[in-house]
């Protein structure tokens, strides 16, 4: 089966930094490098936003709240994305999950796979 598994999360104070990785198994792992890959979060009592994707030609595109500050790469021999936090912020603290997705022709629908999520947490 497809698995997308995370690692990295953790505690740090604020202005500190994380790596978040994320390593791709099963049918995806063959044809990793075509899909658009992403790291979204979802706090408590609020909807899951975007935090960032790269596409499989490397184009990112970041929320407004982390630009300059979060930076997501690929590395498609490894089938992983990563997810470099710096001068994280109280704010910050969520659960974050990675994200796998690609526009299917042979069935015309989106395919989508997402990780199990890990905790990050940014305070005092």
């Amino acid at each position: 089966q497809v698995q997308l598994v995370e690692s990295g999360g953790g505690w740090v104070q604020p202005g500190g930094s994380l790596r978040l990785s994320c390593t791709a198994s099963g049918s995806i792992f063959s044809s990793f490098s075509i899909y658009t890959l992403g790291w979204y979060r979802h706090a408590p009592g609020q909807q899951r936003e975007l935090v960032a994707t790269i596409t499989s030609g490397g184009t990112t595109n970041y929320a407004d709240s982390v630009k300059g500050r979060f930076t997501i790469a690929r590395d498609n021999a490894k089938k992983a994305v990563y997810l470099q936090m710096k001068s994280l912020k109280p704010e910050d603290t969520t659960v974050y999950f990675c994200n796998a997705n690609r526009w299917d022709w042979s069935n015309r629908r989106e395919e989508a796979y997402w990780g199990q999520g890990t905790q990050v947490t940014v305070s005092s």
